[in-house]
């Protein structure tokens, strides 16, 4: 099974979703650190479309300046337009495979798509 996580090394819910990846027999990963190369407005639309969430509850509120911006209420439009554009926006680890995609958090949610 082939399994792709938009992944920030920093994150220790990120670390310990790649690590359960890892671990699954079976299991081909592909690791894209996210900060450094975006995923677009269209892939994270389908993603969070195929994890059956809206793009505000992929969107990452610490850290960011996200609340200050009005995002939380925000189109769809306008949130995957400001996480293409920064990253820094986009709440980690999303996992996708085969059965579907996942915001995992918690790490265990990964098992939902193996």
């Amino acid at each position: 099974m082939k399994a792709t996580i938009w992944h920030n090394p920093k994150c220790g819910t990120s670390r310990n979703t790649l690590a359960i990846l890892e671990e699954t027999p079976g299991v081909d990963v592909t690791v894209i650190e996210y900060l450094k190369a975006p995923p677009s407005a269209e892939k994270l639309a389908q993603l969070y479309r195929d994890a059956g969430i809206t793009p505000q509850q992929g969107l990452r509120i610490k850290g960011t300046d996200a609340e200050d911006r009005g995002l939380p209420q925000a189109s769809d439009a306008d949130v995957l337009a400001a996480m293409a554009a920064e990253p820094i926006l986009i709440e980690r680890p999303l996992v996708e495979t085969d059965k579907g995609a996942r915001l995992c958090r918690p790490k265990e949610t990964v098992h939902e798509i193996l």
